[in-house]
């Protein structure tokens, strides 16, 4: 990794143009070999005393085809910025101690990962554990003397049958996998280990881990310390059918010494992600009782420390709400609003203050949101900072009124010298019921006025999720082929409210269709492209709305569908998170109503396309199996409607996880496009 000049947050890209010492128009545009030169900021932890920051550094390294990342330490102006360690090994979850003298982190090692401390002020590093699974969530005493953390303790799988012994030296097959569990295979993991996840404390010098919960239950998390040192507060699914009851979690705290367990909230819903008040009197939580919907927004709670007297902090906000952070300030708390996340802060009384924008840059893919802060008891606040032009940077806010100030500049050595995509915000109307609809279009490089352009749609997924003014590889790797580059957010997206995001319920795809439909409508009549230079594409829910959109129009010259689900019947029986659907989504289970399932299914249209039609997806994919993938490819294949099917191999739900498979992604993508380029005389196109 290389150290990169920095620039302050208001001069950035004015900064970057100085730099490259050239007009945007001489440079060359973003290309594929690019990629591998991104770098990424995630996790910052700004020190007690707000002097110092670690974070960890992420990037794409060219020989393994990985993302890899590893702790950086600097000063909070950015001065001084160093690698943590000289390991060159994933190191990831760095916490402060609370005096600010070390920091505990994990480290890759042979069994997943292990606990390390790096100590400050000489730079000595000390592992602490030796564990037989990765540990995660860790967090420190209030006296530094103690990490608690969390961890799989195993158990063993079922077993049905003894078989005979094998004779000496034959080579049997091995013996079947047997499952009896509703969770047990997750995308991008794939078989999931039998066992509970359970707390656990560990002597902050070393010593031998103490699992501190117990039962049949998951126990995952960051647990918080009371001030006392004596118990630990966590969230938790403890019910008796927690398997089926999933989304039931609570609050729970947990005695250090006897392992006594208390539950503090019985609210049916999601209870999660506790913080403690600076006193020790108080507990704020996130959550919302649950009312079956397809999208509630997550809400901020508080309750006295033994559990009573809850209420919730009446924000006024209606915007989910993340990472809550409770000092002397405030509670702090991360939201999305409009496709942008925000740093806010409140007091008991609800009175929200938003600090700061522009939250997020570290999926480095797609323009979803992400991101996160920290802040210390002053108030001082570090956090990723993202813009249509860069992934994540470290930013630091020093006061709540103060001015944010962007203190990494990690790809001021490429990008500051790319000409890059221009990109801006659209509002349109949606014909459907005349709400307004937020939109993203990304220009070529060196788009001209008054040119008409092909336009790309990307669709996102979810499609509970939004897209927003982030950075984004695949986006400029369009915009740099030639494209315009078109991505909304129809209704059901995050960041517009309760209501408009729970608009798909028992109702997807709906208007959101039309909403997509209005942008393109909105894209030819701001004279960006014109009717004959069409394009569609999307991966996962965005794979849905693209094949619902080719079955029930004929407007595309081609398009390119990504990980779709093609039928909600047959998907929902073999996917990792089959068992979230029913009730949420649509009424009842398959098997209970076979109708409205097939009614919502893209196969359903499939009888209607004429489009042209790539179809792509990743060959370990478990959240939209390879199987429905496959029947959108064998219908048109069927029907002699021009179409190829790319399976990515090894690639899971995220298909652009390893650099070369976005590359080769994003060249599939361009190259099925260009076999269909516009037509002269475009045909009169019709709805269906």
């Amino acid at each position: 990794m290389k150290l990169r000049h920095l620039c302050s947050l208001v001069s950035l890209l004015s900064c970057s143009a100085l730099a490259a010492g050239t007009t945007e128009s001489a440079k060359p545009a973003f290309s594929d070999m690019d990629v591998f030169e991104l770098e990424w900021a995630s996790a910052p932890e700004i020190s007690p005393d707000g002097k110092h920051i670690v974070y960890r550094r992420n990037g794409m390294d060219v020989m393994s085809d990985a993302r890899t990342g590893n702790l950086w330490m600097m000063n909070a102006d950015g001065s001084e910025h160093m690698k943590l360690t000289t390991d060159d090994i994933s190191e990831g979850n760095a916490v402060w101690s609370p005096d600010g003298s070390r920091i505990a982190y994990t480290r890759k090692g042979q069994n997943g990962a292990e606990i390390f401390v790096y100590r400050v002020r000489d730079g000595k590093v000390a592992r602490l554990t030796e564990l037989e699974r990765a540990p995660s969530g860790l967090s420190w005493s209030p006296d530094g003397k103690t990490i608690a953390f969390s961890m799989l303790v195993p158990s063993a799988p079922p077993v049905m049958v003894k078989m005979p012994a094998k004779p000496e030296g034959a080579k049997w097959a091995a013996n079947p996998r047997i499952t009896d569990r509703l969770k047990y295979e997750q995308d991008g993991r794939g078989y999931i280990e039998p066992g509970f996840s359970h707390l656990f404390v560990v002597p902050a010098d070393g010593g031998t881990p103490r699992q501190i919960t117990s039962g049949d239950f998951q126990h995952r998390g960051q647990p918080q310390w009371t001030p006392d040192g004596r118990t630990l507060v966590f969230s938790a699914n403890r019910q008796p059918d927690a398997e089926h009851n999933f989304r039931n979690t609570d609050i729970y705290s947990v005695e250090i010494e006897s392992g006594t367990i208390k539950q503090l909230t019985t609210q049916t819903g999601p209870d999660h992600h506790p913080v403690l008040s600076p006193d020790g009197k108080k507990i704020a939580w996130l959550g919302y009782p649950d009312k079956l919907m397809a999208y509630q927004t997550t809400r901020l709670y508080v309750m006295d420390v033994d559990g009573s007297d809850k209420k919730e902090i009446d924000l006024k906000l209606d915007r989910s709400v993340s990472n809550p952070v409770w000092n002397k300030q405030g509670i702090y708390f991360q939201y999305d609003d409009h496709g942008n996340t925000k740093i806010a802060v409140t007091g008991l009384n609800g009175k929200v203050k938003k600090l700061a924008d522009n939250v997020g840059g570290t999926t480095v893919a797609r323009p979803y949101g992400g991101g996160s802060f920290s802040v210390n008891n002053k108030g001082v606040i570090a956090y990723t900072h993202t813009t249509p032009y860069r992934p994540a940077d470290v930013a630091v806010l020093a006061k709540n009124d103060a001015k944010p100030e962007l203190v990494t500049g990690l790809n001021e050595d490429i990008l500051a010298y790319r000409n890059l995509g221009r990109t801006e915000t659209v509002w349109y109307k949606s014909t459907a019921d005349g709400r307004d609809i937020q939109g993203w279009v990304t220009f070529p490089p060196d788009y001209e006025e008054g040119k008409t352009y092909p336009l790309i749609v990307e669709n996102h997924g979810g499609p509970i999720s939004n897209y927003g003014d982030r950075f984004s590889p695949e986006i400029q790797l369009y915009a740099s082929a030639g494209y315009v580059v078109f991505y909304p957010n129809p209704r059901g997206s995050t960041s517009y409210g309760e209501e408009f995001g729970n608009l798909l319920f028992n109702n997807y795809p709906g208007e959101d269709y039309q909403d997509v439909m209005d942008g393109v409508d909105e894209m030819i009549k701001r004279g960006y492209t014109s009717e004959d230079q069409l394009y569609v594409t999307g991966g996962s829910a965005g794979g849905i709305m693209s094949a619902w959109m080719i079955g029930k129009n004929n407007r595309f010259e081609a398009a390119a569908v990504v990980k779709p689900v093609m039928n909600w019947i047959s998907k929902l029986l073999t996917a990792d998170n089959y068992y979230g659907y029913a009730d949420y989504r649509y009424p009842g289970q398959v098997w209970e109503n076979p109708e409205t399932y097939w009614k919502f299914s893209p196969v359903s249209l499939v009888g209607n396309i004429q489009t042209p039609t790539l179809v792509m997806v990743g060959d370990a994919d478990m959240r939209t199996p390879l199987s429905e993938a496959k029947q959108l490819y064998s219908a048109l294949i069927l029907r002699k409607i021009d179409t190829a099917l790319v399976e990515m191999p090894g690639a899971y739900h995220f298909i652009s996880n390893r650099p070369s498979q976005m590359i080769s992604k994003v060249k599939h993508v361009l190259a099925w496009f260009e076999k269909y380029p516009a037509e002269a005389e475009a045909p009169v196109k019709q709805e269906k």
